[in-house]
């Protein structure tokens, strides 16, 4: 009897035949991640997902991502793992919600930067996107005599009005795993390694933030451990970052930081792709992304300034 192929068998069999690409966020599992033809941040998928010359992407992350290179791909097959993988980001500023707020305070002629992890009703309500490893060049980029509404990360931007100088209205949004790392659970973890450097991600709260020795995107993280003396880091973000750091900054130590919710910071949404479900969207080519033409039209226009400021 002939053994059934394996998973990874099957994926890279099936990657070949749909002419496929698989694109994996940092916080992937590491199977996933070890499987993906390219591993990164929000704005390097997003660069990989505007050049591919793929005709299928399989979008291992959450659903504004797989949305994202939708809006940059409208010819192109684009699936996501699992339908279910959201955002808490994405769910604190619903399209209806901030419209009717554009709206409302429409003599303020708001100059609306959003930073990607929102939904495309998002996007093509705002004048340009942004992510944590560009966020700061984004604004100051910005128009000089408009005010900012910054949206729907309240940490992230107020982290960039600290590095900017820059005032901006703020949406009160925040990432669930982010803002459960505390001062006191890192402080506890640097007391154990008084050498040990903090890399903590913008959209962590002041008090943690405040603490850290580097405060980036996950991009840079790589570039900051692997260039730094210390040989021990502290790492305030997802846990799926630290596979990836693992990987590519091999013989230094990077210690993870628990949340209230999770001893390892897992965000349960990144977590729900699994390679049966990457195998069987490549298969069946769904869950696909789909969204109205005139939505995806506006948000391309803000989503392509970002990639042209950001080169």
């Amino acid at each position: 009897m002939v053994a059934a192929p394996s998973l990874v068998e099957d994926i890279l069999r099936l990657k070949k035949e749909r002419n496929a690409v698989i694109l994996a966020h940092n916080y992937q599992t590491r199977d996933i991640q070890e499987i993906a033809d390219f591993v990164g941040d929000s704005l390097g998928l997003a660069y990989k997902a505007k050049e591919t010359s793929a005709d299928v992407i399989a979008f291992c992350g959450v659903h504004f991502m797989a949305e994202t290179a939708k809006i940059v791909n409208p010819g192109k097959t684009v699936v996501l793992p699992d339908a279910d993988a959201g955002c808490s980001l994405e769910q604190s500023c619903p399209g209806p919600q901030l419209e009717a707020f554009l709206k409302a305070n429409a003599a303020k002629n708001y100059y609306v930067i959003a930073y990607i992890n929102c939904s495309a009703h998002v996007k093509a309500l705002s004048d340009c996107i942004c992510t944590s490893g560009n966020a700061v060049k984004i604004v100051q980029a910005a128009p000089p005599d408009r005010p900012i509404l910054f949206v729907p990360d309240q940490n992230l931007g107020s982290w960039v009005m600290e590095q900017t100088g820059r005032k901006m209205d703020l949406w009160k949004g925040s990432c669930y795993v982010h803002v459960e790392f505390t001062r006191d659970s890192i402080q506890a973890i640097k007391d154990q390694h008084p050498g040990a450097q903090v890399v903590a991600h913008p959209e962590c709260t002041y008090a943690v933030r405040m603490l850290a020795d580097e405060v980036c995107s996950t991009e840079k993280m790589v570039a900051y451990c692997r260039d730094h003396l210390s040989d021990t880091f502290i790492i305030v973000t997802e846990s799926g970052m630290l596979h990836r750091l693992e990987r590519e900054v091999p013989g230094k130590r990077f210690i993870p930081v628990p949340t209230g919710h999770c001893a390892c910071a897992d965000c349960r949404y990144m977590k729900l792709n699994t390679l049966q479900k990457l195998r069987d969207a490549l298969r069946d080519l769904k869950p696909h992304v789909e969204m109205p033409e005139d939505i995806r039209a506006r948000a391309e226009k803000p989503l392509l300034r970002m990639l042209e400021l950001s080169r």
